[in-house]
């Protein structure tokens, strides 16, 4: 099942990294309508139990999904990583996940067949990116390295802080010394730091923003399916949060680069 053209895109998150995949979506698709939902009452999700957050992601589809979407994007890395499969048996629409389009824009941009995943801690213990990369491509040898710091610091808005800068040098060392030419970012937050981490890493390492490539895959996949929102008029954006309102608008509008309005809390 599909929904209709100026039916809204879905997009939900733990939190407000999210709102990186919103950004790209309104560039990549400035047409359409979108509606997205962070859980940011019961955020992190990257240090709970796989059964915690398959239960919450299926509860926030549910909520998505009577909002009337026409697809779904788990923009949350660690959703993505441990839930996709429960989402996708609830979901009559199409769903798009970040670990795939993440592990696909990998896959294509690696020239030594060595590749690099940070994420969060339970992103990284899923094997996610490992396993998906290998059904790709058996012969590229992945490394992986937990940053757990990376959100707190970006949420705290230390883009260019000496504290973020040390915290990255001593993230990245041991995975710089693999030899990897691709690096991918397995957390929404994670694209915010990209300069900096450009700095850290110099230029031979290429950085894998899943929100850039997901926003693409979206556009794929509403020409394929004959989904784009042809109406005239200027998109809708709502944003549904789960605690916090004023936080989520303080540090979301830095994510999003413009004002968030029409935002809404939720109580379960």
């Amino acid at each position: 099942m599909t929904g209709n053209r100026s039916d809204p895109i879905g997009v939900f998150d733990s939190g407000i990294g999210g709102l990186t995949v919103v950004r790209a979506l309104m560039e990549e698709l400035p047409s359409e309508n979108i509606v997205y939902f962070g859980d940011t009452a019961r955020v992190p999700y990257g240090v709970k139990s796989v059964e915690t957050i398959t239960r919450y992601a299926t509860e926030i589809t549910a909520f998505l999904l009577d909002k009337k979407v026409k697809a779904l994007i788990v923009a949350c890395n660690t959703m993505a990583a441990v839930a996709f499969q429960a989402i996708e048996n609830i979901s009559p629409v199409p769903v798009l996940g970040v670990v795939d389009a993440g592990t696909k824009k990998a896959v294509s941009e690696t020239l030594n067949k060595r590749v690099g995943i940070i994420g969060t801690p339970t992103t990284i213990a899923s094997n996610a990116y490992p396993n998906a990369i290998s059904t790709y491509d058996p012969g590229i040898k992945v490394f992986s390295q937990s940053c757990p710091l990376f959100v707190p610091l970006v949420e705290e808005g230390w883009l260019d802080h000496q504290a973020t800068r040390l915290t990255a040098e001593e993230y990245l060392g041991p995975i710089m010394t693999r030899d990897i030419d691709t690096l991918v970012l397995a957390c929404t937050h994670y694209p915010l730091l990209k300069p900096l981490l450009r700095e850290v890493l110099g230029n031979r390492i290429q950085l894998v923003d899943s929100a850039e490539t997901i926003s693409k895959q979206a556009r794929e996949l509403f020409e394929e399916k004959n989904l784009q929102n042809k109406q005239k008029k200027p998109p809708e954006y709502r944003f549904f949060i789960t605690d916090a309102p004023e936080r989520f608008r303080e540090v979301g509008e830095r994510f999003l680069g413009r004002t968030l309005s029409r935002v809404t809390v939720v109580k379960w």
